[in-house]
């Protein structure tokens, strides 16, 4: 059974911090991704990160700002957001297991979560 959770979005000023987490199961996980929707925009891809070797890859964006990251059993990966702006603002989505060519555009994903929405001001 596959099920991907998001939780730990909410409201905060600009320059502080949030970490989203994303509680996974039915099996390992080969990629996982996050992605943010702000209204009546486009899903934007934000980070990826490879279970197996631990690789990340970011927006340039939230480069130097957010961090992707696995607990040691690699059933939640995390993203912590640090010196949030106001255009960070959306809705916060998880996915997993990447089907090959761009992680940037969220049909090539298998699996998602129903996001978690976060509020900068």
């Amino acid at each position: 059974h596959v099920q991907l959770v998001e939780s730990g979005g909410g409201s905060v000023q600009a320059g502080g911090s949030l970490r989203l987490s994303c509680a996974t199961s039915g099996y390992t996980y080969s990629t996982f991704g996050w992605f943010r929707q702000a209204p009546g925009k486009e899903h934007e891809w934000v980070a990826t990160i490879y279970t197996s070797a631990g690789s990340t890859f970011y927006t340039a964006s939230v480069v130097g700002r957010f961090t992707i990251s696995l607990v040691n059993a690699k059933n939640t990966v995390y993203l912590q957001m640090n010196s949030l702006k106001p255009e960070d603002t959306g809705m916060y989505y998880c996915a997993a297991d990447h089907f090959g060519g761009s992680w940037t555009l969220k049909s090539h994903w298998k699996y998602w979560g129903q996001g978690t929405q976060v509020t900068v001001s």
